[in-house]
């Protein structure tokens, strides 16, 4: 017996924005920001931007983040909360969640 086809999970995705998915963009972002993409990469990420709210929001998050992380001197930043992010990017680094 075959599935029919108006059931969602048989439906084929439409392609995203850019050609790029969401994930991929996450692995992107860096680069982006520091502006070391390749062109070509560069034009497939801004179509991206262009067509996906999900990602422009990170984007803008991600920008924000920057901008206050580079408010921060760092003899200013507290021993405990240092240990902690270095933890906490070690725990990432490692595969954790």
């Amino acid at each position: 017996m075959s599935t029919p086809r108006w059931f969602p999970w048989r439906r084929r995705a439409a392609a995203p924005p850019g050609g790029v998915r969401c994930v991929e963009m996450v692995e992107l972002m860096t680069d982006y920001l520091e502006g070391v993409l390749p062109p070509a990469n560069r034009a497939r990420f801004e179509a991206h931007i262009a067509g996906c709210e999900h990602c422009t929001a990170y984007l803008a998050q991600m920008r924000m983040t920057v901008h206050m992380v580079r408010q921060i001197e760092p003899e200013e930043l507290d021993p405990g909360v240092e240990r902690g992010l270095l933890d906490a990017f070690k725990h990432w680094k490692a595969g954790g969640a």
